[in-house]
């Protein structure tokens, strides 16, 4: 058996995928917390997409739940890939940006980027599990820059002071950062075929 064989055995091992599951569930929550005061002023019809983050790794908990299950929830696979690596490079981004800003960022902006990176870097590593179609992936495309809009044309992106100092070079650079991430979602439905031609 190969290492690599190896690791992709001990990843998809139900032990580790109940403890991905916890580390999520308990990483949702604190982000639905984390909105707490934006969520209390946010009109009721925008609630649903200003949570962008644990939004995200909710999709990706119920991904989890259904490999547990022995299913594939392909929406929910599909939706985690993409917004996952969306709003966990867009974090990290944006907590650099302030710590260039500003000189300095605090502990809990560190752990943000921290978190935030792994978000992106566990969406890719069970690339090899998502199961979903085209269909799924234009759905998710779809949200994800229907939030854009959102975010950007309504004003109801997450309280940075960097991104409330530049949010037309924030909202450009996220529209295209949401492009590519949907790259990152049809390359994951064809990778099969793109490794056979490799």
């Amino acid at each position: 058996m190969s290492l690599l064989t190896r690791v992709w055995f001990l990843l998809t091992h139900r032990s580790f995928l109940t403890l991905l599951l916890i580390v999520n569930v308990a990483g949702t929550i604190y982000g639905y917390y984390w909105y707490r005061y934006q969520l209390q002023i946010t009109e009721p019809h925008f609630l649903i997409f200003v949570p962008d983050s644990p939004t995200a790794s909710l999709f990706f908990s119920i991904a989890i739940i259904g490999w547990l299950l022995g299913k594939n929830f392909k929406l929910m696979e599909a939706l985690a890939l993409i917004t996952l690596v969306k709003y966990g490079i867009w974090a990290v981004v944006m907590n650099l940006l302030t710590l260039y800003e500003n000189g300095s960022i605090d502990p809990l902006a560190w752990m943000l980027v921290v978190s935030h990176f792994m978000m992106a870097v566990e969406a890719i590593i069970y690339i090899g599990k998502y199961r979903f179609t085209y269909i799924h992936v234009i759905i998710a495309a779809i949200w994800t820059l229907h939030n854009d809009v959102i975010d950007y044309v309504y004003g109801q992106f997450p309280y940075y002071n960097v991104v409330n100092k530049y949010p037309n070079h924030i909202g450009y650079f996220t529209f295209w950062l949401s492009i590519a991430c949907i790259a990152i979602g049809y390359f994951a439905h064809n990778r099969k075929e793109y490794l056979r031609k490799l």
